[in-house]
């Protein structure tokens, strides 16, 4: 009697807990993807030219939403047919409507323009203003050639190439 009572009691949670997108208000369609894609490759085209690959895991699309939840992400991003920009995370949400991205988890970025090296557990992409944000306590580590700075509350801007903390910051730089 007493497992069986468990068993009701939680079952419902096993339902609702199933998606990677999570905190929703409960509707169906905004708890059951409308699509699930396993071990997804998908590539960004844009004037004939890729812009995007990205590899994933699990990527889910909602219905009636612009929002796209991906799982054990890689990405690569061009300019002009030219690698920019290479990452992982285990999570993306992904609003394209907003051009908002929040990424999860062991990120890691590389920008081959800058040869700089960026690892987070939180950070947000906004493509309209092309500038990277991590939370205001949320810990970043930098890292280019010999020098590594880490710190808290991270600002960038893809157009000027310049970054900042708000927080506290330490770091080491070697020399020869």
């Amino acid at each position: 009697m007493g497992t069986r009572f468990l068993l009701l009691i939680f079952l419902p949670f096993l339902f609702l807990s199933c998606s990677l997108k999570d905190g929703e208000e409960l509707d169906i369609e905004n708890i059951v993807p409308e699509f699930v894609f396993s071990n997804a490759q998908m590539t960004r085209y844009e004037n004939n030219s890729v812009t995007l690959e990205l590899n994933a895991e699990t990527i889910e699309q909602y219905k009636n939403s612009s929002q796209t939840f991906a799982k054990d992400v890689e990405f690569s991003s061009y300019e002009k047919n030219k690698l920019t920009t290479e990452g992982s995370c285990d999570y993306i949400s992904a609003n394209t409507d907003e051009e908002l991205y929040s990424l999860y988890g062991n990120i890691e970025i590389y920008s081959k323009d800058q040869n700089v090296n960026f690892f987070a557990d939180e950070l947000k992409w906004n493509a309209k203003t092309n500038q990277l944000i991590g939370g205001k306590s949320d810990t970043v580590r930098i890292e280019k050639d010999n020098t590594v700075i880490i710190g808290s509350g991270f600002a960038a801007s893809g157009v000027s190439g310049k970054f900042s903390f708000s927080g506290s910051v330490s770091g080491d730089i070697e020399t020869e």
